[in-house]
């Protein structure tokens, strides 16, 4: 059974928790919110498009297959540890750099965004398991 409230909610809601995710996501390391945060919106996000419309046409919406999510996750994080670690600190040390046009960028963003693709990969899979069963 279709809801056309549920359809149109979802139609309005998607874009809105993506980019609330992305929000959590970047705001995490100096308040509160982060990767882990961000990746569960951006999940609910797809559990609510699954909801929606189907589990095989969230499957085709999505691009990249959330175990390559979960893979570049564990990369992301696990390489934002050596630059720490290179310049001769202790491992996962932040670092720091200035760019022209964003200002300071470090590797705890980096972190983030590694712990935000393996917990959106790895919830997506999950959900997806669930729904096929």
């Amino acid at each position: 059974m279709r809801s056309l409230i549920l359809l149109t909610a979802s139609r309005l809601l998607f874009p809105l928790l993506l980019l609330f995710s992305a929000f959590l996501l970047f705001r995490g390391h100096n308040a509160p919110g982060g990767g882990f945060v961000g990746g569960l919106v951006a999940a609910a996000a797809v559990a609510l498009h699954a909801l929606a419309h189907g589990i095989n046409a969230t499957q085709r919406m999505v691009v990249v297959t959330p175990l390559k999510l979960v893979a570049a996750g564990l990369g992301c994080a696990l390489g934002s540890g050596l630059f720490g670690w290179f310049s001769q600190q202790p491992y996962l040390t932040g670092v720091w750099v200035s760019l022209p046009l964003l200002g300071k960028a470090g590797t705890p963003v980096l972190f983030d965004v590694g712990v935000y693709l393996l917990v959106v990969g790895m919830v997506t899979h999950v959900l997806f398991l669930l729904w096929e069963e």
